[in-house]
């Protein structure tokens, strides 16, 4: 049995002989060689274990890190991606066809949105929209040809939590795959255990850490990603989405020490979202017993890692969000910056970056205001003297 905490699973991935490095060698080749044709051809055909062809195909660094990481997602197995979205479009192109259906919540993250709102119509795939946490919503969507329902676990911007084993329920009662992206809840929240077929990230976020690289993954049994990564038919591999092993090999390296981050930027991320609820600021966090899927998302939880490093609130207007944006730059408290999962604190005002691509009366439909600031804390040691610095710019909106 798999231990039950992802980062004991994640350190029993690194198992070195006597001499080898503590950190695995980086295969830096695009190309591998074979002792014999026959070898060869039987590698092209998939008959040949343990052997690596073309970097585009497979290569030793990035097999290393998706085994880490299928690990962390207690899935069996796992392929790496040069991006999130990457990740995700490879994954919904592999199982839809022509003529399919999907159903999504509308709260996502803006690049996922357009890639099912303008992208996927032009190969004849339709998207329904919904309020994800109306599961009878979800069941009304569904019609004979939907393939896939797909959420993520703490929907981006405004931190709604999937009921992934409802949400699971529901799909494979129609013979459907519930596909997770979650990227903001990495240790917090395991969706394989609560019956999600298919998990995405993208790497560049919590996993990664450090702002310096753009990846992906995608986590699920054996049998989808040999279908992913087959010469013949597998969107991840004609459609050429590779992870550099240099990157590949960073990224690993970081993945090891994602349990502390991910304690400390919780810890944060609650501390600030109770002294902004003190205050009386309309704020979003999972956290908060305020917040209407507290208890939800306490059942989701594996326990140690806390509710996230993310949380919203809202000043009303964008002229205060930018305001108050710039006067925690000034401050240093960190960047007025996309992203998130970095060891500084990010903020963006998510309906005019990360979420833009998503149409105004939609936003407002959805409950996202123009006001709305979406904050990633950082690993912050003194987080009192971060608040600090937050109050002054917030008493200069007034």
């Amino acid at each position: 049995m798999p231990h039950p905490d992802p980062a004991v699973r994640v350190q029993d991935t690194l198992r070195t002989m006597e001499h080898d490095g503590v950190n695995p060698a980086i295969t830096d080749s695009s190309t591998f060689q074979f002792e014999t044709g026959n070898s060869m051809t039987a590698c092209f055909d998939g008959k040949l274990e343990g052997c690596f062809l073309y970097g585009r195909h497979w290569n030793p660094t990035n097999l290393i890190l998706s085994r880490a990481i299928a690990a962390l997602e207690n899935s069996e197995s796992a392929w790496v991606t040069a991006s999130g979205m990457a990740a995700i479009t490879n994954v919904i192109l592999q199982i839809c066809s022509s003529g399919d259906h999907i159903i999504t919540s509308v709260t996502s993250y803006g690049g996922t949105y357009a890639f099912f709102k303008n992208l996927l119509p032009r190969f004849n795939i339709e998207v329904s929209f919904v309020d994800i946490s109306d599961l009878s919503a979800v069941e009304a969507a569904i019609r004979p040809a939907t393939k896939v329902i797909y959420t993520e676990s703490l929907t981006n911007p405004l931190l709604v939590v999937a009921d992934l084993p409802k949400l699971a329920g529901i799909a494979h009662a129609h013979g459907i795959k519930l596909v997770v992206d979650n990227t903001f809840s990495p240790m917090i929240i395991t969706p394989v255990d609560h019956g999600a077929d298919v998990v995405v990230h993208s790497l560049t976020k919590f996993i990664n850490g450090k702002s310096d690289c753009i990846a992906g993954v995608i986590c699920a049994d054996t049998d989808f990603i040999s279908s992913i990564s087959d010469v013949n038919s597998g969107v991840s591999m004609l459609l050429g989405p590779v992870l550099d092993p240099m990157r590949s090999s960073s990224i690993h390296k970081n993945l090891f020490t994602l349990h502390i981050r991910m304690q400390k930027h919780g810890h944060n991320a609650a501390f600030i979202a109770e002294k902004f609820k003190s205050m009386g600021y309309p704020v979003i966090y999972p956290g908060l017993k305020s917040h209407r899927q507290h208890e939800l998302m306490k059942s989701l939880m594996n326990p140690g890692y806390g509710f996230g490093g993310i949380l919203a609130v809202d000043l009303g207007t964008r002229e205060k969000a930018n305001a108050f944006m710039v006067g925690m730059q000034k401050r240093h408290i960190g960047y007025l910056a996309v992203s998130l999962g970095y060891y500084k604190t990010l903020f963006s005002n998510s309906g005019s970056s990360t979420s833009s691509e998503i149409p105004e009366e939609v936003q407002r439909s959805m409950g996202l205001s123009e006001g709305l600031v979406r904050i990633s804390m950082g690993l912050d040691q003194d987080i009192e003297r971060t608040w600090d610095g937050i109050q002054e710019s917030l008493a200069e909106l007034s």
